[in-house]
């Protein structure tokens, strides 16, 4: 039987990276997608030290539409299947900050960038029977909003609206994505981890991230455990064939509000083209 293969987006540390050694260790051959080359080769030499198999490194900047194309027309030179793709990459900040392609970093990076790199591999997952898709999701996306008339956040900018919001658009795009995957093979399902202690919350300004950090210790689960529901999800007997569910952890949930009007759903998909463009 061939060896599957694993792409993993923010592999070079917290729950990325622990998501790797855990696929890793099934065998699987993994391909590590960072932006920082350094970064990504401390992580691929641990990865290699705690499984005793070295996985590939790619670098691409998931906020730079033009790396993104770029990388997905690399990587499918490279590979002839995908069988698992974990969408673990992600951004805050406590300021407004623009990607370089002119859209607000965390909407940018961790939804829009996304939405091009699957997209961009859909062909290739198709191809591969019983691909599956992975989206880190937050029960934060409860709290999320979206304004097609700003979606550059110029009014009311905070740290958690951006974060809800993008979390909020990657339920929707779970539950569009699952719609048109009917009947391919492929699935698509979105993963709340849990609270993780990982680099996204202690490299954002003015301290935030460590006093997130002391707020929700009591809950905070190392990167190794947010890792287990996504593993699950991501290579089960048990999940094949469910599309378009929400896991908190390994358990199934159902999803309120926003997250479940189609409608929505459909719009944020049509946007979201305009705005890759030719990319795609």
């Amino acid at each position: 039987m061939e060896q599957k293969t694993a792409l993993v987006t923010g592999a070079n540390s917290g729950i990325g990276k622990a998501t790797v050694i855990a696929l890793a260790k099934q065998g699987i051959h993994v391909v590590m997608l960072c932006r920082d080359r350094a970064r990504g080769e401390a992580a691929q030499t641990e990865v290699a030290k705690a499984t005793g198999y070295e996985p590939d490194l790619m670098l691409c900047d998931l906020g730079n539409m033009r790396e993104i194309r770029g990388f997905c027309e690399a990587f499918k030179k490279r590979f002839s299947r995908l069988d698992i793709l974990i969408n673990n990459a992600g951004v805050l900040s406590i300021r407004r900050q623009m990607t370089k392609d002119g859209l607000e970093i965390a909407f940018g990076v961790n939804y829009i960038g996304h939405f091009l790199l699957t997209n961009s591999l859909l062909d290739l997952m198709i191809s591969t029977e019983n691909a599956r898709i992975v989206i880190l999701g937050s029960v934060a996306y409860k709290l999320g909003k979206i304004d097609f008339n700003d979606l550059g956040m110029k009014k009311g900018y905070t740290l958690m609206a951006a974060y809800s919001r993008a979390k909020l658009c990657e339920l929707l795009y779970t539950r569009e994505l699952a719609k048109r995957l009917d009947g391919t093979g492929t699935t698509v399902n979105c993963v709340h981890p849990g609270v993780v202690a990982t680099n996204i919350f202690i490299k954002t300004d003015a301290g935030i991230g460590r006093a997130l950090m002391r707020l929700f210790r009591p809950v905070i689960k190392s990167p190794e455990e947010g890792a287990k529901g996504i593993v699950y999800v991501a290579t089960s007997s048990e999940c094949e064939g469910i599309s378009g569910a929400y896991f908190s952890g390994a358990e199934a949930q159902d999803v309120v509000g926003r997250a479940r009007d189609d409608a929505l759903a459909k719009r944020l998909w049509e946007v979201s083209e305009q705005i890759v463009g030719d990319y795609l």
